[in-house]
């Protein structure tokens, strides 16, 4: 049988570990200290070794046609790569397609090696439903590449129970406050437009949800415009939008004014890093999740076509998902599409080299059934009569 080895056993890789052990694959964890490993596999039978973690020790382990999923930080993805290249095993990460990363697809399509990424929940799942929609639409009397073309993908997390800061942090917070810093690219009323800061685009954004439409604060993340070629819009259709973006909490740009304020004027110069840890350091403190605290994950895809002013076509997927005291939402989300994506490879499923999620209606098909069975289920609303 086909090896599986798992890098990192953070609590964002727990439930899907779990999950191939008790579907009886043959798999070692890796990571830098066995206790955390032992942790996320507790009480669990089944055909699984605890490793520590070097990429000297994952080398002399591997062999052709192992599968090696890296949920390392980013920095780590393109050596672990690499290493499978060299002991011809296939690769899966959640995290984005580096253009390092991307640079290997020669090589790994010459040895047959699937390498598949962003198969996470953000990047990942809304890949998926953006897919959906495509083929969708698509397929529709109303598709025209020539129609007015809407497309929003946002997702977040955030507790479950909103609090006065509307929001709480799974591990540290200086991700996010980094992130505060990074500039993102979208298509907004037909134009490119460049957002240095995230609170220079904030909107609101009313969502359809199982439980009612609920209004959240959104904004635009990264560079959205090379996911269209991913999704399948044509470079001469008709685009009034195309954004991918973090949704927050309604008031969260309130609660959050301070911080603004700070990442902005108060950590420039030298000591600006520094400044930055303590603040994070500070934040943890104050807005952690508590023990066995329920967090709660949003994501939607939407798109709409319209001709002549009036809507043609528009649809959306929802998913409004709830951690419990077993796993969180954000943890289940991301790592049982991984655990997903590994099947498919074993599976043969996928193609070879470099890739993000699967764009295949039967494949995605397959994903949404088994995550279903976990009460992860994405609503379909249909917005025109």
């Amino acid at each position: 049988m086909v090896h599986i080895h798992w890098l990192g056993a953070g609590l964002s890789s727990v439930p899907g570990i779990r999950r191939l052990i008790t579907r009886n694959h043959p798999l070692t964890l890796w990571n830098r200290t066995t206790s955390k490993a032992e942790e996320a596999t507790a009480g669990l039978d089944g055909d699984f070794s605890i490793k520590v973690f070097s990429l000297d020790a994952l080398r002399g382990d591997l062999i052709a046609g192992d599968v090696v999923v890296s949920m390392l930080p980013a920095t780590m993805h393109l050596a672990v790569a690499e290493l499978c290249l060299e002991a011809e095993a296939h690769f899966v990460s959640s995290s984005y397609v580096s253009p390092e990363m991307a640079k290997l697809d020669v090589e790994a399509k010459e040895k047959g090696l699937t390498f598949v990424n962003e198969v996470g929940l953000d990047p990942g799942l809304d890949h998926l439903l953006a897919h959906m929609l495509m083929v969708d639409y698509q397929a529709s009397d109303a598709f025209d590449p020539a129609n007015s073309h809407e497309f929003r993908s946002y997702c977040g997390g955030f507790p479950a129970h909103a609090n006065d800061f509307r929001y709480k942090f799974s591990w540290s917070p200086l991700g996010v406050l980094k992130a505060l810093k990074s500039p993102a690219k979208a298509i907004l009323d037909g134009d490119v437009v460049v957002t240095e800061k995230p609170w220079d685009a904030i909107s609101d954004y009313t969502v359809s949800l199982p439980g009612g439409a609920e209004t959240f604060q959104s904004y635009p993340n990264r560079d959205s415009t090379p996911f269209m070629a991913q999704y399948g819009f044509g470079s001469d259709w008709n685009m009034h939008t195309f954004v991918r973006g973090t949704l927050r909490l309604d008031g969260w740009s309130d609660a959050w004014a301070d911080i603004f304020h700070f990442v902005e004027h108060d950590i420039s110069g030298p000591d600006g890093d520094q400044k930055l840890e303590s603040l994070s350091k500070q934040l943890w403190t104050d807005h952690s999740y508590d023990e066995g605290e329920p967090d709660r994950v949003v994501l939607v895809v939407d798109l709409k076509a319209s001709k002549d002013g009036n809507t043609v076509w528009h649809k959306s997927y929802a998913l409004d998902a709830k951690g419990d005291a077993t796993h969180s939402a954000m943890a289940r989300l991301v790592s049982v599409p991984v655990s997903l994506a590994i099947e498919a490879v074993m599976s043969g499923n996928l193609p070879a080299g470099i890739q993000a999620a699967p764009s295949d209606p039967a494949v995605i098909g397959q994903w949404f059934d088994e995550l279903a069975k976990q009460g992860d289920v994405f609503h379909l609303t249909s917005h025109v009569e």
